[in-house]
């Protein structure tokens, strides 16, 4: 019995030390679970609520919408449409329940995304495995392409709307409103200049969704609206710009020149009408060249080449770049002269073809010299000795004086980027022939924009004005919530001078050699110009060939500048400049209200070739057209048989008595 129970003991014991083993088993694991359980909560509690917190978040952008550039009667220039972005968020596939099931959701992504948008699978694989919530993978696609991602139901894929910038007229004055990056950023022009007017604020949606990005019922929803941006209205008119954009294309295909360039300004409040530059690009696909042949030198450039190309093509030259002149810059001269009193319009000069300066001969462009001649037979001529006498007379410390007064020391602060300035010579280091050579504008460069608002301030009654590009920004309403008024500048020359420089320039289109450049009906003035372009170590046989007038000038209202660069053939301004701005001048001075106004020769010119319909109702065919023959008109039977004997006309148009133009055609209706 005794050895039953030791033995009972020994089990009791032994039970004991299993159970006390278990239990200090169980307390260790308890332990280690309570410390995990702690650190997870109180260490890295923070960071693991931040992450529940992004997965179970969804912030979308809600992109702005881009404000509309219009032109001054509010037709719409460029546009935003509706446009998708398509999204992935990497940390959604990190989620998955094991490591192949984490590749299958990822090959998925990858393969789907990179068959529709056209991508490398690695360039996508690189996005898809980013370490980041969320990543842009593509943007600016079509409801087409959205809607075929869409069917695919891809794993942490998401869509969104944006906008995306349009121009409904292509081409048009690409130059001057400029293109967006694919953020809808502007990279050039206007969209550059008043991006951040444009582009509006981003607005934001946040909300709890389940894994599949589902809303959740019991979670939370913020949205905050987008803030469109403010749309623009330019000074440009549409149809003035058509008119400038066709006259310049016609005029670079006939001189074969590199380009051509056209500015129309409002000559008293130096409002920017049209701005147009050939060869254009289209903003709608900004990094396309103007040709194939151009696009197959630029598919083969370096990135670096491609760049510099890309500037070069967006490059506004009426504004960013400088050029000689020529002989449009002896305005300013002749303009000087006056104000200070050194010459006359009536004064007389004596030009044998060259002149001394210093001991260096400076001939006129013309083989042939000009001989006597009054200054407004000068500028006519633009005969060069005579404007460095003007010039000598005017002396470097007045003339510097003047090019500083008509702004040529500094930008006119258009509304544009980067804006150049003229280049002058250094006044301290400028000697007698540097100021001759200036005085009939070589040697010096200015910028497009800076000589048409000089030349508008002499029309303009001596009065500088601000030039500018937009009039007015407005909400999506279109409410005017900022006006741009005409800016006074300066008063640079008193009245009387306008007025003469004024008559100067109408001489020089009417009598003075650039008949190329009048319009009948219509008092024209102006000037051409056509300097060498400089090279390295002196000047190329290309030239600057260019016109600058003002219509009408008895009250100037608009200024025309077009300059052809490096024309083939004929080069003179007056032949191929002029006549361009001629064609310009036709169509926008009636189109704008300026009425015409015939002087005594024209009316006559133009009621000899006028002729009055005579009656040839009741006549019979024979005598009918024998009355239209003597009043040298054509005719044309529309109705009747003519054969016959007894062909009578029944009815006429025009009718009887009116005037028309001499060859015209009269339509006769007679009996069948």
């Amino acid at each position: 019995m005794n050895k039953d129970r030791a033995k009972v003991n020994q089990i009791t014991i032994k039970n004991r030390k299993r159970l006390l083993g278990a239990f200090a088993f169980i307390l260790f694991i308890m332990s280690v679970l309570c410390f995990r359980c702690g650190w997870w909560q109180i260490v890295k509690g923070e960071e693991l609520a931040d992450t529940a917190a992004a997965q179970q978040t969804r912030d979308s952008l809600v992109e702005a919408k881009r404000g509309v550039i219009y032109d001054r009667n509010k037709m719409e220039l460029a546009v935003s449409g509706t446009a998708y972005s398509v999204w992935v968020r990497p940390a959604d596939l990190k989620t998955a329940d094991s490591a192949n099931k984490k590749e299958d959701l990822t090959s998925e992504v990858i393969s789907g995304l990179s068959g529709i948008l056209e991508m490398d699978d690695d360039e996508v694989r690189e996005s898809v495995t980013a370490d980041q919530n969320l990543i842009k993978i593509e943007s600016g696609l079509s409801k087409e392409t959205a809607d075929r991602i869409r069917e695919l139901e891809l794993t942490a894929v998401e869509l969104s709307e944006d906008s995306k910038r349009f121009y409904p007229l292509g081409l048009f004055a690409s130059h001057l409103i400029g293109s967006v990056s694919d953020d809808n950023t502007g990279l050039a022009g206007i969209e550059a200049y008043y991006n951040r007017y444009l582009t509006g604020v981003s607005g934001r949606r946040i909300q709890n969704t389940d894994v599949s990005g589902n809303g959740l019922s019991y979670g939370f929803e913020e949205y905050y609206a987008a803030e469109d941006g403010l749309g623009v209205v330019l000074t440009i008119d549409e149809v003035v710009q058509n008119y400038v954009e066709k006259a310049i294309a016609s005029c670079q295909k006939k001189t074969q020149a590199d380009r051509v360039m056209c500015l129309v300004m409002d000559t008293e409040t130096a409002e920017i009408l049209a701005m147009a530059v050939t060869p254009e690009y289209d903003p709608n696909n900004p990094r396309e060249a103007p040709t194939e042949a151009e696009q197959k030198k630029l598919d083969s450039m370096s990135d670096k080449k491609k760049v510099d190309y890309w500037n070069k093509m967006w490059r506004n030259p009426l504004l960013q770049d400088t050029y000689e002149p020529g002989s449009t810059f002896k305005l300013m001269t002749t303009t000087i002269a006056l104000e200070e009193g050194l010459t006359s319009p009536s004064e007389t000069f004596y030009d044998n073809g060259s002149i001394d300066v210093s001991g260096e001969t400076l001939k006129c462009w013309s083989d042939v010299p000009h001989g006597k001649q009054t200054l407004e037979e000068a500028v006519g001529n633009s005969c060069n000795p005579v404007f460095v006498t003007l010039g000598l007379r005017i002396g470097k410390e007045r003339f510097y004086n003047y090019m500083e007064l008509f702004g040529y020391d500094s930008i006119t602060g258009i509304d544009y980027p980067s804006e150049a300035t003229a280049i002058l010579q250094n006044e301290d280091t400028a000697g007698p022939v540097d100021l001759a050579t200036m005085a009939y504008g070589h040697g010096i460069a200015v910028t497009p924009i800076q000589l048409a608002t000089a030349v508008s301030a002499i029309g303009n009654g001596g009065v500088m004005m601000k030039p500018h590009l937009v009039k007015e920004l407005v909400d999506s309403d279109g409410k005017t919530v900022r006006t741009f008024e005409p800016e006074e500048v300066r008063q640079i020359i008193s009245k009387q001078t306008s007025d003469e420089v004024c008559d100067i320039m109408e001489y020089v289109v009417s009598e003075g050699g650039v008949e190329t450049a009048y319009v009948e009906g219509y008092r024209v003035g102006g000037k051409t110009g056509t300097a060498n372009k400089p090279k390295a170590g002196g000047y190329s046989e290309d030239t600057y060939s260019s016109f600058i007038g003002m219509a009408p000038m008895n009250d100037p209202k608009v200024t025309v500048l077009v300059i052809v660069d490096s024309p083939v053939g004929i080069k003179y301004g007056s032949q191929t400049a002029a006549p361009c701005a001629q064609t310009i001048f036709k169509n926008i001075l009636p189109y704008l209200g300026i009425e015409t106004q015939y002087s005594d020769d024209e009316t006559e010119k133009i009621e000899k070739n006028k002729t009055t319909v005579p009656d040839i109702t009741g006549l019979s065919y024979k005598k009918a057209v024998s009355a239209l023959e003597k009043a040298e008109l054509k005719y044309k039977v529309q109705s009747g048989d003519s054969s016959g004997d007894s062909f009578k006309v029944k009815d006429q148009y025009p009718k009887a008595g009116t005037k028309v133009d001499k060859k015209s055609t009269v339509y006769i209706y007679g009996s069948k």
